[in-house]
């Protein structure tokens, strides 16, 4: 398939345009390559300007320009796939520590909504479902009701008139995922944004391998229909069930379920806002402790609301892996320290799992300690957790910023640990958004059977 650039992105406002993506390995590097000099062209342009002005620009700064921004966060949503999708996690995990040029990039991924010309995704279907696809349906919607890193979904009906969601995933995405993770992680080692000591290795392993499973619909199927077995007692959630006749490695047929964006609860009144991330929290908290099978992917996107039924729609079942015993250990020992305000346990623990660098808390150790008073001191309030409460943010922003700065002790925690850790960060993050006010404290202590110290 021909890296097509001939359609730029979606303006706000305006629906998806279609764009083609490549699929083959020569096609992606050549993506990359245009990536490359188009970056190394804006460079040229601003060090130049600078030097004009007098200044002695760091290479970091000529390679974060807006106009650079502008050209990695296209091209990364053009490629799709493993590309887009490390930019995302980066994204969502490290948002608020990463530089604001860096933070635009990632934002425009999350964003982008390029969808497959018709051509494109035709071939894709007659090579899944055989050449007389289109008769399995009553009717099959052409344009993507949604469009992600991976795949673009479609609505579609069945002649006996069951409404079904279609994820297809894009063409090439399984076969680049190594080659779109090296990639990618090259251009974090030129953007200077990663210290070379910093061992990246076992984290682009894991995204490889993890990355490799979020491309097996027939894996996520699984999933979904795992989850959907947990859950089935439990009003407050739905997942769809998967059609196993029309899922491939390629396509992903499930119950369509109809809901509202996430977001959209920001209108709702507190106790609606607090009822439904409770139900979200708890469910965190049984895949961590109960279930031992995570699904890691806060994006918003995975959850729908049904303001009529008040139900949490769960979507994407891709991301979902098992928790080691170990990792769950460690989580309940660190919330058991908490639950007591042990202060020194509770930096001990983050230590002694790799939550944080022994050297980062010998370097930084009363910066350490002031992260953690600030976070117990907010957690120990009475009363529900208010989320919408963000006083403690700053002093943790504050105090980090001399620990990020010394690069030379830059930890890269344990890989188990960073995808349990990036969905209860994002699910925080959404109760944030939310405001809502959760007892956290509660919560936490029923999913251990611990008793809370006043």
């Amino acid at each position: 398939m021909a890296d097509d650039d001939s359609n730029p992105p979606s303006q706000p406002g305006q629906p998806p345009r279609h764009r083609a993506v490549p699929s083959g390995r020569f096609a992606r590097a050549g993506a990359f390559g245009r990536l490359a000099g188009g970056v190394a062209g804006g460079m040229l342009a601003e060090g130049a300007r600078r030097l004009a002005s007098g200044e002695r620009p760091r290479l970091g700064d000529l390679i974060l320009t807006p106009g650079n921004a502008a050209r990695v966060a296209d091209r990364l949503s053009h490629l799709r796939g493993a590309a887009m999708k490390l930019g995302q996690m980066i994204s969502m995990d490290a948002g608020d520590l990463l530089p604001p040029e860096l933070q635009a990039i990632l934002a425009r991924l999350r964003d982008q909504a390029y969808r497959m010309p018709p051509a494109q995704l035709d071939k894709l279907l007659r090579a899944e479902w055989g050449p007389d696809w289109r008769r399995r349906f009553r009717h099959f919607e052409a344009a993507p009701m949604a469009a992600a890193s991976i795949g673009q979904v479609h609505r579609a009906t069945l002649p006996d008139g069951r409404v079904l969601a279609i994820k297809v995933q894009y063409p090439g995405v399984q076969a680049s995922i190594g080659s779109d993770v090296d990639n990618v992680a090259t251009l974090l080692r030129v953007s200077n944004l990663i210290p070379p000591s910093v061992d990246l290795k076992p984290l682009l392993e894991e995204a490889k391998r993890q990355l490799a499973e979020e491309a097996d619909y027939r894996r996520e199927a699984d999933r979904m229909r795992s989850f959907g077995e947990r859950l089935a007692g439990d009003p407050r959630y739905v997942v769809p069930a998967p059609e196993p006749s029309l899922t491939t490695s390629l396509v992903l047929a499930m119950d369509y379920i109809p809901g509202q964006p996430i977001e959209a609860l920001v209108e709702a009144d507190q106790a609606t806002r607090d009822g439904a991330m409770t139900a979200l929290i708890q469910l965190v908290l049984r895949e961590l402790f109960e279930f031992g099978m995570m699904q890691t992917d806060p994006n918003f996107a995975n959850y729908r609301w049904q303001a009529e039924t008040g139900r949490l729609v769960l979507l994407d079942f891709g991301a979902a892996r098992d928790v080691p015993a170990e990792t769950a250990a460690s989580y309940r020992r660190l919330i058991e320290a908490g639950l007591a305000h042990d202060r020194d346990r509770i930096r001990e623990i983050a230590v002694e799992t790799g939550f944080l660098g022994e050297r980062a808390v010998a370097a930084h150790r009363p910066a350490v300690d002031r992260i953690i008073a600030a976070i117990d001191d907010t957690m120990a309030k009475a009363g529900p957790f208010d989320f919408g409460d963000r006083a403690f943010v700053p002093v943790v922003r504050e105090e980090t910023r001399a620990m990020i700065a010394d690069r030379d002790t830059w930890h890269v925690p344990h890989v188990e640990t960073l995808f349990v850790q990036r969905k209860i960060s994002g699910t925080a993050l959404l109760c944030a958004r939310l405001k809502a006010k959760v007892d956290i404290r509660g919560l936490a202590a029923e999913a251990i059977g611990a008793e809370i110290r006043l």
